[in-house]
């Protein structure tokens, strides 16, 4: 089996209280948060949109400019592709949930640090705790070697589903790294298009 981040390893089935109001508890959470310099710079925090209900959870880096401004994730050009591609696979943003690592933006969009990171997983652990996916679809370098534990890129791993604790992760390039780049284009739409067969088989 393949590795995964050591946060997410253990997650059950939660039971209880429905996952929006979870959802919801965790966004406040997200709101209050002060705990990194981060929230010194935001306007708004990006704590993840989407169907409590969800398949298939989708993961990025961090919110961009256009995420901090509407406090939604992938909303730019970006998010616009999304859109696109999740039409190849057969879904739309209603069937998904989208989220990030961290949920403000790091000053002109550098790398997360290491300490940012610590803080975020555990807000981004107990989303996928409350929602209960099928599929962690892990968008770009950056959230493919956090979700994973390795240090092997994207390039190698895209498209290549892996059964992971109790998800199966699916790698894919990230939208914004794809806009541009037609080779990296074709690659994203045909593993959006893969995953739609996937999922037309029954969760196991």
């Amino acid at each position: 089996m393949t590795m995964i981040n050591d946060h997410f390893a253990t997650i059950v089935s939660q039971e209880g209280e429905s996952s929006a109001a979870l959802l919801e508890d965790i966004a406040s959470q997200v709101a209050a948060c002060r705990r990194c310099p981060l929230c010194e710079g935001r306007t708004n925090v990006v704590p993840g949109f989407g169907n409590p209900e969800a398949r298939v959870m989708l993961i990025g880096e961090a919110p961009g400019k256009n995420e901090d401004l509407q406090g939604k994730p992938f909303v730019g050009a970006a998010g616009k592709y999304l859109t696109e591609l999740l039409g190849y696979a057969g879904l739309t943003r209603e069937d998904v949930f989208i989220a990030n690592v961290l949920k403000c933006r790091p000053p002109s969009n550098r790398n997360p640090q290491p300490s940012e990171i610590e803080i975020c997983t555990p807000f981004l652990r107990d989303q996928v705790r409350a929602i209960g996916p099928e599929y962690l679809v892990t968008m770009g370098n950056f959230a493919t070697k956090f979700i994973l534990k390795t240090e092997q890129g994207i390039t190698g791993l895209h498209g290549k589903p892996r059964t992971a604790g109790r998800f199966i992760v699916y790698p894919v390039f990230h939208p914004a790294a794809a806009i541009y780049d037609r080779t990296k284009r074709d690659a994203l739409e045909a593993d959006f298009a893969a995953l739609g067969e996937r999922l037309k088989q029954p969760r196991a």
